[in-house]
């Protein structure tokens, strides 16, 4: 068993917290270029081609159990769908915005583990979602007026990536993280090529293929590595530390995302989005806070932290 190194740790969700956005960034400038279909693609088949080595030399087998095969199934679909929604809202939304209005997941999360899998979840916890919602709401409310119906799919990333989280929840007891990672990205690029195929020549334009400039291709390469390595950090980050530790740093996200939206697009958020990227983030923290609280009392299991088993 690998030793608890929280210093190690919190510096391996650093990076995963940068490079992250980083990663959204290039996506973002893609998004007028690229159909959305072939950025899934190629993220998701980077992911298989640079963790099978990984696999190869810890050791590791793809072979699973019929359950375990069935869950990461679903749990592709939805990351395709995350990640699919994130991309497409990058279209439309500054990277800061579209990042704090996604993590309205953590409130979703305990919300289904409550009502779904009945987690115990006090009155505090439920509060802090309510104010984490409203903040999202502020968050939301001037990208509406600007983009329309475009300024939602944050909120469908969140959904996704909330239901994608409960299913890891099940199969990551039953799976080492890194052949599950492996198995969704062949699983996905399969999916994804099939569909493509399908398609091919369609007049849907997110449903197109094309053949990329020589800097878009370089681009392209980018972030299926980076999407993968971020995933990697985060995986690594969670053998030295415990998710209660680490829950908290994630949320560093959002200010590497609004000074990658500054730098790279000269975008900041107005004051109404900026009051509600701070109202969700207190609000999220305070739940984390609250989990920890809950699990240190003595027969109160509390639900896994917002972030957990996120292999």
């Amino acid at each position: 068993m690998t030793a608890d190194r929280p210093l190690l740790g919190i510096l391996l969700m650093v990076g995963f917290c940068a490079m992250a956005p980083l990663g959204d960034s290039i996506a973002k400038i893609l998004g007028d270029t690229i159909p959305l279909l072939q950025l899934l693609l190629v993220r998701f088949a980077a992911q298989s081609v640079l963790l099978l080595p990984f696999i190869r030399w810890g050791g590791h087998s793809l072979r699973v159990t019929p359950r375990v095969l069935k869950l990461t199934a679903i749990r592709t679909l939805l990351h395709i769908a995350g990640i699919g929604s994130l991309f497409a809202a990058l279209r439309y939304l500054p990277l800061a915005d579209a990042t704090a209005i996604a993590f309205v997941m953590p409130f979703i999360m305990l919300l289904l583990g409550h009502f779904v899998l009945q987690e115990e979840v006090g009155p505090r916890r439920l509060a802090a979602c309510a104010v984490g919602f409203i903040g999202t709401l502020l968050v939301i409310q001037p990208s509406f007026v600007e983009v329309g119906w475009p300024a939602l799919l944050p909120l469908l990333v969140a959904l996704s990536f909330a239901f994608y989280m409960l299913v890891s929840r099940q199969v990551a007891k039953e799976c080492e993280p890194m052949v599950l990672q492996t198995i969704s990205g062949m699983m996905a690029t399969a999916g994804l090529a099939a569909l493509a195929i399908l398609t091919f020549g369609s007049d849907i334009p997110a449903l197109g293929m094309i053949r990329p400039q020589p800097r878009d291709a370089f681009l392209l390469a980018a972030i299926g590595i980076m999407g993968t390595f971020a995933h990697l950090l985060m995986t690594w980050s969670l053998r030295f530390a415990p998710s209660a530790t680490l829950a908290p740093m994630q949320y560093l996200e959002i200010p590497f995302a609004t000074f990658f939206g500054w730098l790279i697009f000269h975008d900041l958020p107005d004051g109404l989005a900026a009051l509600g990227i701070a109202i969700t983030m207190g609000a999220g923290l305070y739940v984390i806070y609250r989990e920890r609280v809950a699990a240190s009392m003595p027969h109160r299991p509390a639900a896994d932290g917002p972030f957990a088993g996120q292999g």
